[in-house]
């Protein structure tokens, strides 16, 4: 299994832009760790390094909210092939908080449809190995559906199930925020356990593929 080319698409967890007044004003990593190499793609991202040892991978870092917001109402085609056109060896999707909730037989079908068409054109040119992460706020109607994506896919799927009902794991119990939402993302110590969930699943598919190779 290659990892030289890493691609993750999420959403604030992954990487934002800072918010002014709140508590949090960091650029251009995860909401709301405390410092960049706190957050869990930055953990992810040194630890693929250490595996190969200390040659960093090429990583392209996609924030993916208004995909999660809108993808029932237009078109993502473009972004999807942009994200396509990277040819990552390996893709972890880290999405799924930000859509609206899917109480409809309509709005799951929308879901699973559109997430079924992004992993079909990420996997097209380079047929990558595929990670999905489950909700870090647990979603079971949302979780299902990720689930069934990614093995229809032949991807791994990534339970971060109990990972919310810690709550030593969001940021409001490490820091204070003036933003509550902020404070409600993941902290350092969550950033960590998502790292370290989504590294796990790496591992073990790694060790699998070598073994298969060998």
């Amino acid at each position: 299994m290659k990892m030289n080319r890493i691609l993750i698409l999420g959403n604030s967890i992954t990487r934002h832009s800072g918010l002014e007044g709140s508590g949090w004003e960091l650029k251009g990593c995860g909401m709301a760790a405390s410092a960049p190499e706190k957050d869990y793609v930055h953990l992810l991202l040194k630890r693929f390094t250490e595996a190969a040892d200390g040659h960093a991978p090429e990583a392209m870092v996609e924030n993916f909210a208004d995909f999660e917001r809108e993808h029932a109402s237009r078109s993502f085609a473009e972004a999807f092939e942009k994200c396509a056109a990277f040819r990552a060896d390996i893709v972890i999707l880290a999405i799924g908080e930000n859509v609206p909730p899917l109480k409809t037989d309509e709005a799951r079908s929308t879901f699973y449809k559109e997430m079924t068409t992004l992993l079909k054109v990420l996997k097209r040119d380079s047929n990558p190995s595929i990670f999905v992460r489950s909700c870090f706020w647990e979603d079971k109607v949302k979780d299902d559906i990720l689930r069934q994506v990614c093995e229809e896919a032949d991807g791994t799927f990534v339970s971060l199930s109990g990972v919310d009902k810690d709550k030593s794991n969001f940021a409001h119990s490490e820091r204070t925020f003036s933003n509550v939402d902020v404070g409600n993302h993941p902290g350092d110590k969550g950033m960590k356990s998502i790292a370290d969930v989504i590294w796990k699943e790496v591992k073990n598919r790694w060790k699998r593929a070598t073994k298969q190779e060998s």
